[in-house]
């Protein structure tokens, strides 16, 4: 796209990464992925592509093999991604966060173990918090980890893993309650594992069970699962950091980052679907002219482009101040929160100009309309972020009477 969703101030290098990141978008994935969506087909050649980009270890330190990139490359690489097809995005999303999670709050062993081998896209990464009963109130964990010598014997059930079959190690939040007195808050009584396992499904470890792909109406392609542990023994030098009680601090400074990446997913599907609407209104004639021609349509695109760039502009923001080492929280909630909900309304004005041709599964608007909605959820719905930036605003403007 030539005028819309520019970032001014990238080195030579992040602008070469960007380009070749969007050249394989557009030649690579945007050809097939709408029949790869149709499917629910994993994109394993993508993914075999991706990983021969480096995109595996973008924001690894280069001391362990990645690159050693910034949350804004990445960032603005998922924006590219997610404008092909938002499953892929998804499929590196996840890996990334617990690399991330690895740099800043593992053991030096833990990092010396994993880090170079996820840069190389040889270990996958997935992260688990939700259960079957709860979403958004993380401090309702019932799954558990008892110690036992040396090790933890881990038991419960985790819901909606993004790569759970495919990835090689996952950070799994649970309670652990040794040592801590009653009345504890709950959210200090939680500690992320790191746990390996084969990727695939049924028993992939003793005591650890992926039952198989849940069905979706969206996101298809990037397969999303239960965890259920039962008995599962853990090594206590697999303790995420090497103490335990720390896991729910480490999970949000992990998904905070997330929420940048979600905003970035927003932006690459709005941007992809005002481009499919702009290009279907000046195809496409009514009473003997464009529709582009009529001002009804104007209107519509007008609206899309300018929530494009405003989406685009608050990401970039988030990006850009958690780079600089400054609290992000309300930025990345701000951002999270407006990139998705315009990025569904982006995506229905595009499917309103397909008129009936966007109902069809020849059209790629159809897959589109699909999956933005879980945009609306991933990473803490609306109602979280609003919840974030309220108590963040009474913080910064607190009444001085």
């Amino acid at each position: 796209m030539a005028r819309l969703a520019q970032t001014a101030g990238l080195t030579d290098i992040q602008q070469e990464i960007l380009s070749t990141v969007r050249d394989f978008v557009d030649k690579e994935i945007i050809p097939v992925a709408t029949e790869l969506e149709h499917r629910d087909e994993y994109p394993q050649q993508i993914v075999d592509g991706l990983k021969e980009l480096g995109l595996f270890g973008l924001m690894i330190p280069e001391e362990y093999g990645g690159l050693g990139e910034s949350l804004l490359t990445y960032a603005l690489c998922v924006e590219e991604i997610a404008r092909g097809w938002m499953s892929v995005s998804g499929i590196i999303n996840t890996h990334f966060i617990v690399a991330y999670m690895l740099k800043q709050h593992g053991t030096q062993e833990q990092k010396d173990h994993f880090l170079p081998r996820m840069a190389a896209g040889d270990i996958r990464g997935a992260f688990s918090m939700s259960e079957p009963a709860l979403g958004s109130d993380v401090s309702a964990i019932t799954s558990k980890a008892v110690k036992d010598g040396e090790e933890y014997v881990l038991n419960g059930q985790k819901m909606w893993l993004t790569n759970g079959g495919t990835s090689s190690l996952v950070a799994v939040l649970v309670r652990s309650d040794e040592g801590h007195p009653d009345g504890t808050a709950p959210h200090k009584s939680m500690t992320t594992f790191l746990v390996e396992k084969e990727p695939g499904f049924g028993e992939v470890r003793p005591g650890l069970t992926i039952p198989g792909k849940i069905d979706k109406m969206g996101y298809k392609g990037v397969d999303t699962t239960e965890l259920i542990m039962d008995g599962l023994r853990v090594p206590a030098d697999r303790v995420l950091g090497g103490v335990t009680g720390r896991g729910f601090y480490q999970m949000m400074d992990g998904v905070e980052v997330g929420r940048v990446n979600v905003a970035a997913r927003g932006c690459g599907v709005a941007q992809r679907a005002f481009e499919l609407g702009v290009q279907y209104a000046q195809q496409r004639q009514t009473f003997g002219k464009q529709i582009a021609q009529h001002q009804a349509i104007q209107f519509k695109l007008a609206e899309m482009a300018t929530k494009v760039e405003a989406a685009h502009a608050m990401m970039v923001n988030a990006a850009r101040k958690k780079d600089s080492g400054e609290r992000n929280d309300l930025e990345a909630g701000m951002a999270k929160y407006l990139a998705s909900e315009y990025c569904k309304e982006v995506v229905e004005d595009a499917f309103r100009i397909h008129g009936g041709y966007g109902f069809s599964k020849e059209y790629e608007i159809e897959r589109l309309y699909r999956e933005a909605p879980m945009l609306l959820i991933g990473e803490g719905t609306a109602e979280i972020q609003k919840m974030i930036i309220g108590r963040r605003l009474l913080e910064e403007y607190r009444f001085q009477g």
